[in-house]
């Protein structure tokens, strides 16, 4: 019987957090204490865990005395305070925030892509942005077949991705416009009910978005290959909590629809959903509350001989977040995901 593990985490009661919990218990982690940590205005506040309540307690530089494995979803800047602070207790540090990314000595991991860098880890492993994770699952089977020479996406970006209080902003709009009220707009830059908006995380320099470019910078990391071309633009819509993506790859090796769909039939991770005669692909409200990222509408780009279409969708708090920390937390120990 596998031993238990002290696990701690940081902005438990943020969206992510509350998935980091429920994924915790549904994969059967062996917890034999679990820490769950916030800011001081949800201290003391009970959350349950495997059947019993857990009192949060407030993030502190101290928090991690006897913490094996602490998941982060607290925000970059207290990732960066805090974390270090978690490694020298002992723990290992998996961080959802981009405050560790892109650091050359930090392993960014995808289990279904790149398990093995793990054991490269010096205390802190980062999780990769959302819309990151959720394309490169599907994508890495086929780089590893015929090599991807071009990516051209667009995101479908659901309100969670913001965090909660975009999640509520959503609902809470509807309802004002519904009451002929004007909705208020606070959470987000523009209003999200009835709209969608080019524009996540700032602008740059390039006139791309910061999340933009972390989908270019993390997937060469991830991929290690810095040759692949990318360009990216991600756009917020009205849905709650899961991501969708059409993506343009060009392979290097001319790859047929069919050829695609045999690949990622068995490609970990990944569920085909693709049946255009019933009306069957990936949609948010179906990919919402599962483990893998659904693929479809998979086609032969008709402008260019080595090119494929393909839409994706996949949960942003779970596959995108919550799921592939714990994921990671399971490598580990040793369990295979």
């Amino acid at each position: 019987m596998a031993r238990g593990y002290a696990v701690a985490i940081a902005g438990a009661t943020g969206a992510v957090g509350a998935d980091m919990i429920a994924t915790l218990e549904k994969r059967k982690f062996p917890v034999s204490r679990i820490t769950l940590l916030a800011s001081h205005r949800s201290a003391g506040k009970k959350l349950m865990f495997m059947g019993e309540a857990v009192a949060v307690e407030e993030l502190s530089a101290n928090s991690f005395k006897g913490v094996e494995i602490a998941l982060f979803s607290a925000g970059a800047a207290r990732s960066k305070e805090f974390a270090p602070e978690a490694v020298k207790a002992g723990a290992v540090v998996v961080d959802n925030s981009s405050a560790f990314r892109m650091e050359p000595d930090v392993p960014l991991v995808v289990p279904e892509v790149n398990p093995e860098a793990v054991e490269r880890h010096k205390g802190i492993i980062a999780n990769p942005n959302c819309s990151t994770i959720i394309m490169v699952v599907p994508l890495w089977p086929i780089h590893r077949a015929a090599r991807i020479r071009r990516i051209v996406v667009a995101t479908y970006q659901a309100a969670s991705g913001a965090g909660a209080g975009a999640m509520a902003e959503l609902r809470k709009q509807y309802c004002e416009i519904e009451a002929g009220k004007k909705p208020v707009v606070a959470a987000l830059p523009q209003q999200i009910a009835y709209n969608l908006f080019p524009h996540i995380d700032g602008f740059l320099p390039n006139a791309y978005t910061k999340e933009e470019m972390k989908m270019v910078h993390e997937t060469h990391k991830i991929f290690g290959d810095d040759s692949i071309r990318i360009t990216a633009t991600c756009v917020r819509v009205p849905v709650l909590r899961a991501h969708s993506e059409a993506v343009n790859i060009e392979t290097e090796r001319k790859l047929t629809a069919g050829d695609v769909r045999r690949i990622l039939a068995t490609a970990p991770g990944v569920k085909l959903v693709d049946d255009i005669a019933k009306n069957l692909y990936p949609m948010p409200i179906m990919a919402s509350g599962q483990d893998d990222v659904l693929v479809g509408r998979i086609r032969e780009d008709i402008s260019q001989e080595k090119g494929i279409d393909i839409f994706i969708s996949g949960d942003q708090l779970l596959k995108g977040a919550a799921l592939n920390a714990v994921q990671i937390a399971e490598l580990l120990i040793g369990v295979t995901p």
